[in-house]
């Protein structure tokens, strides 16, 4: 991946050739690696030549804060080392598929003509940067996804474009941790290929991914990201609030946000007030975004189609309330999708990992499905 970033590489997809790929009983078992501002989240699954995938291994290292600022590598020394301790704890596997930041990322959605081949397509989004991107095309690596056509659509695809620099330095940590890169791609099409089930491919979502540092926003057509934001709110800040006002300790942190939280019960009140604060930031963000994407209009007038959830995932999502608080925002269904219903049937296999922490990794799970 570093060769073909530094070289004139434009994809963000697959290092592999897509013309003429390796079969896949060639190639190397792969993990999926999410890197955030504060920690690496891996997970390996086997593969489903059984028809059903199990969890092989997983894990969290964290890293120290200024490691990682912003979705931006400030200090690779130290982020490779934290690679390679992820590294020693699966050493069978030395390929991954990672993930990018959505931060500093440019995604869009874009009409292209029906039956345009890949390198045709490649140079209209090249056409599209002044417009859309305030960095020239030789300064960034991007790639797109085909959006499936609805009836009497023409061809869109979402498009993901990212600084090369920043490709290039995350792909060179990759390398000199010792792991084979097979591709990079931003952490909402990750999620989105772990949650969005087939029968809801052909709606479009609000996704919403309460980080620890951070939160991000994306909006999913048919699975596939056409926008991004990020909120500077995460579960961080609400952590320091029970800390500094409830005087909670670590270990009591997780079981109060998930048995209170924003529902708390008789004589409980002032932790309500606590975090309520950082409650509703959140939840201006969220349908602020919601209200623009459910109310939007073609070039006829025509409203388009609407929103038809919330799909909330991350450390933050089993904050006790929070679905019925952001539903109460947007006046739409909120859930905390199974972020193992592309990977498994609980009938058949329960994954290691428990639910409320499932949450966690569906970067992390999505990035190992592809």
């Amino acid at each position: 991946m570093p060769r073909a970033l530094s070289q004139r590489a434009t994809s963000l997809g697959h290092v592999l050739a897509r013309t003429f790929p390796t079969p896949k009983f060639l190639l190397p078992h792969a993990a999926g690696v999410d890197i955030s501002d504060a920690s690496i989240k891996w997970i390996v699954l086997s593969d489903a030549q059984s028809g059903r995938r199990t969890v092989e291994a997983w894990g969290q290292e964290t890293l120290p804060d200024g490691v990682v600022v912003s979705g931006a590598i400030q200090d690779e020394a130290r982020l490779i080392l934290a690679l390679r301790e992820v590294r020693k704890k699966m050493p069978h596997v030395a390929a991954v598929h990672a993930s990018l930041p959505e931060e500093p990322a440019f995604v869009f959605s874009m009409n292209v003509p029906p039956g345009s081949k890949r390198h045709e397509i490649l140079d209209l989004i090249g056409f599209e940067f002044e417009a859309r991107v305030p960095i020239p095309p030789s300064a960034a690596v991007y790639d797109f996804d085909v959006i499936p056509r609805q009836e009497g659509e023409g061809q869109e695809i979402g498009v993901v474009v990212f600084p090369r620099e920043l490709a290039e330095s995350y792909a060179n940590c990759f390398s000199a941790a010792g792991f084979t890169l097979f591709s990079l791609e931003i952490e909402p099409r990750a999620i989105a290929r772990a949650i969005v089930p087939e029968s809801e491919r052909d709606t479009i979502s609000l996704l919403l991914d309460f980080g620890a540092k951070r939160s991000g926003l994306a909006v999913l057509k048919c699975g596939i990201p056409i926008f991004t934001s990020t909120v500077e709110v995460g579960v961080d800040r609400i952590n320091s609030v029970l800390t500094d006002q409830l005087h909670l300790s670590p270990e009591q942190l997780e079981p109060w946000k998930n048995e209170q939280g924003l529902l708390p019960s008789a004589g409980q009140r002032s932790g309500l007030e606590a975090i309520s604060g950082v409650a509703s930031s959140l939840g201006s963000e969220v349908a602020k975004h919601f209200n623009y994407w459910d109310t939007r209009r073609n070039e006829r007038g025509e409203r388009v189609s609407p929103v038809t959830a919330v799909l909330l995932v991350g450390g933050g999502a089993n904050l006790k309330g929070l679905g019925d608080y952001i539903a109460g925002r947007v006046q739409a269904n909120v859930y905390r999708p199974n972020v193992w219903g592309r990977v498994c049937s609980f009938e058949e296999y329960i994954p290691p990992i428990q639910r409320r922490m499932s949450l966690q990794y569906a970067t992390a799970i999505g990035l190992a499905l592809r």
